[in-house]
């Protein structure tokens, strides 16, 4: 049995993760950076590991260090939160070499499916439908040229390895691609190592919909209902909701079957997310599979009433699923708002800096997902995201009157936040009739500068 786990993370889901522990009576043992010292995940943990200095490459992503940190203080897991390395092959690898349970898939899986290409032809064979797009990674911009005209323009120009938004471009037409390519594959070379590219047909307006998944060791694999992470920026998302107002039964159904014969084709077990892009005609295209938590999961917990990340420990601790698919039962609506130390109004420039005085609130259906409190410093090494401020009530109309009255009361002095920029989208039209699509917040921007409001 798992007795004692090891986080490789920081933050506010290094913070929930102590919490499930805590619960399941299981120790704890946090690793923090220079910069990180006076963490409060540092502080809640049973015990406390410095791995290195402030940069997340010596520190955070220095598999070595914190492999070591594992074996002096007896740890016998690591759960590796969202980020950082927690879809890193070569870590999970590491981990099982050294006999340490990853509660997360094991090594091989991740490398398939962090592999867009793997990963593409993993689905093509389960009959998950796809984005059309090439079948190889290539690393030349004229033979990419050559691909990108036979899929037909638009293209979107992904990093292989990619995540989060990075290596990421779209060309709309043949003159632009190269400057695309070459600049997506700089940037997938600078933030991954590696610059094999890949390209699919770009899909105008879609909207984001994702599925959770939970896989046990026995074959046993269920989808949790889907998230609809639509409003994002630079494909970083912003606000994220659970369930879909596009999704209808029929189709949770339909995309929920693709969900679960992805990951059972993918050999998959723990927790995962299957990503898709739906179109209005209710055509869905698999688009990535995340091989951990994700950022968002407490949205999918208001609705199902079901806790993620003891779910994840339970799996890697050898135990079979809690709950069938019949179990699953989608009830309310749950809303969540990522609170970023950045200024909306300048392009979202990230705004460190040390929090003076706060007031987060509470009460029914109102969650707290942070790691700051009142003197704290938001460094300018990491993710500028502070806190997840989550909602539920019994439908949608009502989770966004609660998401606006509870965003109305944060009070965070010191630094610059998107408070109120979140606080206004609740109270758009266009926002509160669902009417939204992953180009939503380009027009939202849009507006603004036209209104001559922004820099």
């Amino acid at each position: 049995m798992i007795r004692k786990i090891l986080i490789a993370n920081r933050g506010e889901i290094a913070i929930r993760i102590i919490r499930a522990c805590r619960e399941m009576g299981i120790e704890t043992v946090a690793v923090y950076s220079e910069a990180d010292k006076n963490a409060l995940h540092a502080q809640l943990a049973d015990e406390a590991v410095c791995i290195g200095p402030a940069a997340a490459k010596d520190s955070y992503l220095n598999m070595e260090q914190i492999i070591s940190a594992t074996m002096i203080t007896g740890a016998d897991a690591i759960h590796p939160g969202f980020g950082f390395l927690s879809e890193n092959s070569r870590f999970a690898e590491l981990c099982e070499a050294c006999h340490i349970t990853f509660i997360g898939p094991d090594s091989k899986t991740i490398a398939r499916l962090g592999n867009k290409a793997e990963a593409r032809r993993t689905m093509i064979q389960a009959g998950v439908p796809v984005i059309p797009g090439c079948e190889e990674p290539v690393t030349d911009e004229k033979r990419a040229f050559a691909l990108a005209q036979e899929i037909g323009f638009p293209v979107i120009i992904k990093a292989v390895l990619g995540g989060g938004g990075k290596g990421m471009r779209v060309a709309y037409t043949e003159e632009e691609f190269e400057k695309m390519f070459l600049t997506a594959q700089k940037e997938s070379a600078q933030a991954f190592g590696d610059n094999q590219m890949y390209l699919e047909r770009f899909i105008e307006n879609p909207r984001h919909i994702e599925f959770q998944i939970l896989a046990d060791n026995y074959g046993n694999v269920i989808h949790l209902g889907e998230r609809d992470c639509s409003i994002q920026r630079n494909h970083q998302k912003m606000i994220e909701e659970a369930p879909s107002t596009a999704v209808s039964e029929e189709l949770r159904q339909k995309m929920g079957e693709a969900a679960v014969n992805a990951a059972k084709a993918a050999g998959y077990t723990n927790a995962g997310t299957i990503e898709f892009l739906l179109e209005e005609n209710e055509n869905f295209y698999f688009m990535e599979m995340n091989t951990r938590i994700q950022v968002e999961h407490p949205v999918t917990e208001w609705v199902t009433g079901i806790d993620l990340v003891k779910e994840q420990i339970r799996i890697a601790d050898g135990r079979p699923l809690s709950y069938r698919q019949e179990d699953v039962k989608i009830t309310g609506h749950a809303i969540e708002c990522r609170i970023n130390a950045e200024d909306p109004s300048k392009n979202f420039r990230p705004c460190p800096g040390t929090i003076q005085d706060m007031y987060l609130p509470g009460g029914k259906g109102i969650r707290i997902d942070s790691a700051i409190y009142s003197g704290c410093t938001i460094t300018p090494y990491y993710d500028s995201m502070m806190a997840k401020l989550i909602v539920f009530a019994k439908n949608r109309k009502e989770a966004i009157r609660k998401m606006h009255s509870a965003l109305g009361e944060v009070i965070i002095e010191g630094i610059t936040t998107n408070i109120d920029f979140l606080y206004d989208i609740m109270e758009r039209e266009d926002y509160q009739e669902g009417d939204i699509t992953i180009s939503y917040m380009d027009h939202v921007l849009k507006e603004l500068q036209e209104e001559s409001k922004w820099i």
